[in-house]
């Protein structure tokens, strides 16, 4: 007969109590997978209408502010262009004219020749194709016709001729250009272009494009790029993200092993926007160590625990956005019906509220100082307010509210610190956006083949992703650089986007504008 060992009374109900807390847990993590998978991703929802579960005037109200005069003003409204109008504006425009005979223009009455008197137009836009046309530079040679007659050493004189973008190539600076554009602006990867190019008469093989790149980019682009790193580092608010890359051929390293893209960038403090991109083996803290030794200032950061290693020097602002982000899994957790009067519902509210009164402080075009002054009185006790709230709801472990909350405490310092500074921004979303080109890139590119590639390719992304936030248009401003610098010994600083002459030459039409500039950044 076997013995059984009975255990209390206590061990079956804590045991019970345990598997009731894990099916909550997986429940809540099914949930929330479901709706990631079919569920709507914004995180407005419904709390963008009601603004505030606080008192909205107490919390917006300036005494200091004067009354608005009332002021009539009547005017005159000139008609608009019509959208087709305005959207065609700006084109070259090719006129074909519909004649009639001479034989057909007959007046039926009196039988005399009708002459114009207007036209009806319509109007459409005609697309070329890309044009491919060989440029032969002949360079001419001169010699002294006399000296050769008269058996004497011939002087030879050659006409000047422009250095080429690589030497013993067919390679244009207009070729080059278009080639990084597609890949790096339009996510186009290299053998779609070769099948593209192939399709319009024109061969050129995918390893000759990235051959191209990786030339074009160590040669003329790294001046530009370092010039980039040294004045980014000599400002004192950034953004700083990460994003996994994979290399194939990395020595020491199994091809489906993850690398990384580091991206650094210049906040909204300034008009010369620097987007950076370094390629890392891997995601260490030590390589933002030392990619920013030189710095000193504010960085916003995601809540990755390699930013919080960073040199006393560097203050770290907290991203709020990933804070709410997780208030809002919270939230959709909870059934509809109940989900008003929830606390993962306030929770969120709290987050709300911050970012519609910074939307406030936006609209209100408030300087550094205007906008420190205004969160100090507005926003920073709503801030308090949330974590003094959120000790007291006691979530369950594990659950959508509990990793709210606990994430919310491990991050209350870099949070916190956005309020130390009017210049500083509440979420890093200005930083995730410039990561956005890459990270859709990488879905059609899937991986770069060598280090050398890797490491072309974030100089490429650094230059045209800061071209495009300082309004130019990334190929001209590309052709620019590859037509210029292999024919200038001028200084680096001449040839940054923010130059007025490069400006002009390269600069976006206003309607095609990429740059956000701040856009987004809440």
């Amino acid at each position: 007969m076997v013995k059984t060992e009975t255990q209390p009374v206590e061990y079956w109900i804590n045991k019970c109590e345990e598997q009731a807390k894990l099916i909550e847990v997986l429940k809540q993590q099914i949930l929330l997978m479901n709706h990631r998978q079919f569920g709507k991703k914004s995180e407005k929802r419904e709390i963008e209408g009601q603004l505030f579960l606080f008192n909205e005037a107490e919390a917006c109200a300036d005494l200091d502010v004067p009354e608005p005069e009332i002021e009539t003003i009547t005017y005159d409204r000139k008609k608009q262009k019509g959208k087709r109008e305005e959207d065609l504006s700006g084109l070259p425009v090719e006129k074909i004219i519909y004649e009639l005979p001479e034989d057909e223009r007959q007046c039926p009455v009196h039988n005399e020749t009708m002459g114009v008197i207007g036209h009806e137009i319509r109007r459409e836009v005609k697309i070329i194709p890309p044009q491919f046309t060989v440029i032969e530079h002949a360079r001419e040679i001169y010699g002294c016709a006399p000296c050769g007659k008269a058996n004497l050493p011939v002087p030879i004189v050659k006409a000047p001729i422009p250095e080429p973008v690589i030497k013993n190539s067919f390679a244009s600076p207009s070729a080059v250009a278009h080639v990084m554009a597609q890949k790096f602006v339009n996510a186009m990867p290299l053998y779609r272009q070769e099948q593209d190019f192939l399709r319009n008469g024109f061969v050129l093989s995918r390893q000759t494009m990235a051959n191209w790149m990786i030339k074009c980019a160590d040669d003329w682009l790294r001046p530009v790029y370092n010039r980039f790193k040294k004045l980014f580092l000599e400002r004192d608010v950034g953004h700083v993200d990460e994003t996994t890359m994979q290399v194939l051929k990395e020595p020491g390293k199994a091809p489906e092993t993850k690398s990384y893209m580091w991206m650094y960038r210049t906040s909204g403090d300034t008009d010369r926007h620097i987007v950076i991109f370094e390629y890392q083996p891997n995601r260490n803290h030590e390589h933002p160590k030392i990619f920013l030794k030189e710095y000193s200032g504010y960085i916003h950061t995601d809540g990755y625990e390699a930013y919080h290693k960073l040199p006393e020097n560097i203050i770290v602002s907290g991203c709020w956005a990933h804070l709410r982000r997780r208030w809002d899994d919270a939230s959709k957790v909870v059934p509809k019906e109940k989900r008003k009067e929830s606390n993962s519902y306030k929770g969120l509210a709290y987050c709300q509220s911050l970012f519609i009164l910074e939307q406030k402080y936006d609209e209100q075009k408030l300087n550094k100082d205007e906008r420190q002054e205004q969160r100090l009185k507005h926003s920073l006790p709503i801030a308090k307010d949330f974590f003094e709230w959120a000790k007291t709801i006691n979530p369950l472990p594990g659950t959508a509210l509990g990793k709210a909350v606990t994430y919310m405490f491990n991050q209350q310092t870099y949070l916190m610190n956005f309020f130390l500074d009017g210049r500083l921004e509440l979420s890093n979303n200005r930083g995730e956006n410039s990561m956005r080109p890459l990270t859709l890139g990488r879905k059609n590119w899937l991986f770069a083949c060598t280090v050398d590639g890797a490491e072309a390719s974030a100089i490429i992304y650094s230059i045209v992703q800061t071209a495009i936030e300082n309004g130019l248009n990334p190929f001209k401003y590309l052709e620019y650089l590859f037509e210029q610098l292999p024919n200038s010994n001028d200084p680096v600083d001449t040839f940054l986007p923010w130059n007025e002459k490069v400006f002009e030459i390269c600069k976006m039409p206003a309607k095609g504008k990429e740059s956000d500039n701040g856009k987004n950044k809440h």
